[in-house]
């Protein structure tokens, strides 16, 4: 299925704000895209927070870009990838009581009080989700114990953005499995899950319905008139996005998306009220859509390792780097890595700064090291791989995505290496994302 008219795409991340222009069949359209960096502000208590209205100025420079340039002519429909498992507090009028907590953000912590869910087996088969920092289970008490201000409402990074150009901000069925409360089948906010965050559900987004759209406020469609008519889907969770711009939106094929962090996922199609199938104890689930769940494992490493290298150990760029890495064979490195130099993501524990190097000596280089931990993502991921197959009962193809791996072809190799005998297929899009938005919301999953 084809939309009539433009696409603009928005892909919401942790180190930048990307707005582009996409054709009717979501393909790029050539120049048409703007970029902001947008780095969270991170210390060494584990914090990793976001500006949420430095957040939106970013945004809407990226629209006024685009508009400028003449490139919104034509724009019928808008979607967006917004990080997952963001939260902002809210006041009574909807302002920020504070900044966002991005996913990297590993300081909440369950009160020592406090009980988790009456069955943890059960809770993260209806969830897919833990009782872990990570979710709003935990955040939103940790963030009311510590806002001066009570919040009166929470909110994801998305909604907060759609809400202010909008004047509306509903939480799509990815974006809300992402949080952790909501019911995979039942495709609602989870009583349980609600009781553990001590929220009631007119404290958060209204869950968007199958095929809900917003306009602009007037505001900015008299700012961006070409957008005046433009129909705006709620955001996507960005690794169900991914999923889909990978092409790997069915059981098919299995989606590694290496950006700043990492992600293995396998997309399936789960009706609502359908019964969901067993979950492996280490997997998490979520809602890809309403028709369709995404099942898979995340990892704090990812393209964020390769700019720690970068930057620690003085590398060289580009091409000269290439050709350093090509005199080392992938899966023979003689550095091997723990790459959870940022923690672990659910259900793991590890807090940040437990990264190790091994086999070291003093001759080793600076691309053997970089060598050693792009490969220890992999080594990682192919682990998991397997158990995430066991959930669809066959070895799967697998399409290789993110940014991270489209700029480095050293990676690319290593990650054919470690998941052989499969075939990997290279995506050549580093904007899966916000590609895998617009065809979600148009109802258009190739898997070519």
């Amino acid at each position: 299925m084809s939309a009539l008219g433009n696409i603009l795409a928005f892909d919401l991340g942790t180190s930048s704000v990307r707005a582009l222009v996409l054709d009717p069949d979501a393909v790029p359209v050539p120049g048409a895209l703007a970029r902001r960096k947008f780095s969270p502000t991170v210390d060494d208590d584990g914090a990793a927070t976001l500006d949420a209205q430095a957040y939106l100025g970013a945004l809407i420079e990226c629209v006024d870009e685009l508009h400028a340039a003449g490139r919104l002519d034509g724009v019928a429909h808008v979607a967006a990838s917004a990080m997952w498992h963001s939260i902002l507090p809210l006041d009574a009028a909807g302002k920020p009581l504070g900044p966002v907590l991005t996913w990297l953000d590993t300081r909440p912590r369950a009160h020592g009080q406090a009980a988790g869910p009456d069955d943890e087996a059960a809770f993260h088969h209806r969830t897919g989700a833990w009782w872990h920092p990570l979710y709003w289970t935990v955040r939103i008490p940790w963030l009311r114990e510590r806002s001066g201000t009570a919040p009166a409402a929470f909110s994801g990074l998305g909604e907060y953005v759609w809400s202010a150009l909008l004047g509306e901000g509903p939480i799509s069925v990815s974006q809300a499995s992402g949080a952790g409360v909501l019911d995979l089948a039942a495709q609602t906010w989870d009583a349980e899950a609600l009781s553990l965050a001590g929220v009631r559900e007119s404290a958060l987004p209204r869950l968007a319905g199958p095929g809900w759209r917003g306009r602009l406020r007037a505001e900015y469609a008299g700012r961006w008139p070409a957008l005046a008519d433009a129909e705006w889907a709620a955001p996507y969770g960005d690794g169900a996005a991914s999923n889909v711009g990978s092409g790997a939106g069915d059981a098919s094929r299995a989606a590694i998306t290496v950006g700043t962090s990492a992600a293995v996922r396998i997309a399936q199609r789960v009706e609502a009220g359908a019964v969901l199938s067993p979950l492996p104890s280490q997997l998490w689930r979520y809602r890809l859509d309403h028709t369709r769940v995404v099942t898979g494992r995340a990892y704090s490493g990812g393209g964020n390792l390769f700019a720690w290298a970068q930057r620690a150990l003085l590398l060289p760029e580009g091409d000269a780097l290439e050709a350093a890495l090509d005199e080392i064979v992938p899966g023979q490195v003689g550095v091997w890595a723990d790459p959870r130099f940022g923690g672990d993501r659910p259900p793991g524990m590890t807090p940040p700064g437990e990264g190790r190097l091994g086999g070291l000596g003093l001759t080793t280089t600076g691309p053997q090291i970089l060598a050693g931990l792009m490969d220890g993502v992999c080594a990682q991921i192919a682990d998991d791989l397997v158990v995430l197959e066991s959930t669809v009962g066959r070895t799967v193809d697998v399409r290789l995505g993110g940014g991270a791996v489209a700029a480095s072809a050293w990676w690319r190799r290593a990650f054919a290496t470690a998941l052989a005998p499969r075939h990997v297929e290279a995506v050549d899009n580093p904007e899966v994302g916000a590609v895998g938005a617009a065809l979600i919301m148009l109802g258009d999953h190739p898997n070519g």
